[in-house]
């Protein structure tokens, strides 16, 4: 058998070589698919579960009729896991409309098509959950629920693109995004969490932050340590004076963040809840999950 990367696509398990799509696609011509990114930990899928039904959700949203049952994603996850003999790493699933030709209508692709990658994964290096990372405020804003909901996981990226490319030239990792009212919603990738006075708050959703699974992790966190966690809307001058600021997300898991538009956050230096946060999320990614 080759060493080469195995790929799950539209019921067949292939060689990275081999997967291809048309080049009529709809989620290549128009952005038109969904995808969520899954972590493995110690042989777990961590939250499978909660991503299915987050793609199953995204799917419903777009009327996009999904041929598979969430069981049965939830199989060629551990498959393609298995398939690439991965005990930790990171998954990327991807449905799109399907082949229709060209032209916006979809419903001239007659099927979705899906693909499901695993492969190893390091978003950011080991030393910044030790030192922080350093932010700026993107001008990029991010997408309003007048146009597209934030919650639908869409391929429609190029925001999110365009901010990071701000961030790459300004020679840092990541970005804060702002609503079209000019407040916080998110980052580039990951969500924003501040700490003020012991009190955890995080943008509300509709503000334009996306509901994500590690999001969540931090709430069941708060309630194991007895921490307070509120959603409210979250202004520039918020992040600036806060005694921390940390992100999470399924890449980035929870980290750091200790200054932002060249202002020190706190101390300047990782705090003491968020090395709470990280150690409690550390603890539950690598003793839970669905096995592979």
């Amino acid at each position: 058998m080759s060493d080469s990367q195995k790929i799950w696509l539209d019921g067949q398990m292939l060689d990275e070589s081999e997967a291809k799509i048309s080049v009529f696609d709809h989620g290549l011509l128009y952005g038109d698919g969904i995808f969520e990114g899954i972590r493995c930990y110690n042989g777990r899928v961590f939250r499978l579960v909660e991503h299915v039904e987050r793609l199953f959700l995204s799917a419903r949203a777009i009327l996009l009729d999904m041929p598979w049952t969430e069981q049965e994603v939830c199989d060629i996850v551990c498959d393609t896991i298995r398939a690439n003999n991965l005990t930790d790493g990171y998954i990327r699933l991807v449905v799109t409309r399907g082949s229709g030709g060209l032209g916006l209508n979809p419903y001239l692709c007659k099927r979705p098509s899906m693909f499901c990658i695993a492969a190893s994964i390091q978003l950011y290096p080991e030393e910044y959950y030790e030192k922080g990372l350093e932010l700026i405020t993107c001008s990029t804003r991010r997408p309003s629920h007048a146009t597209l909901s934030p919650q639908v996981k869409s391929l429609n990226y190029l925001n999110n693109i365009m901010a990071k490319v701000e961030c790459i030239k300004a020679g840092v990792m990541e970005g804060l995004m702002l609503n079209d009212a000019g407040t916080v919603a998110e980052c580039t990738g990951d969500t924003v969490f501040i700490v003020k006075k012991g009190v955890i708050v995080t943008p509300k959703i509709t503000d334009g932050a996306l509901d994500g699974i590690t999001r969540g992790v931090i709430f069941d966190l708060c309630d194991r340590f007895d921490i307070e966690l509120i959603e409210d809307t979250i202004t520039r001058y918020d992040v600036y004076t806060a005694d921390e600021v940390f992100l999470t997300g399924t890449a980035a898991e929870v980290i750091p963040v200790v200054k932002v538009d060249d202002r020190p956050i706190g101390n300047g230096e990782p705090g003491e809840v968020f090395r709470k946060m990280l150690a409690g999320f550390r603890e539950e990614a690598g003793t839970t999950g669905t096995q592979i």
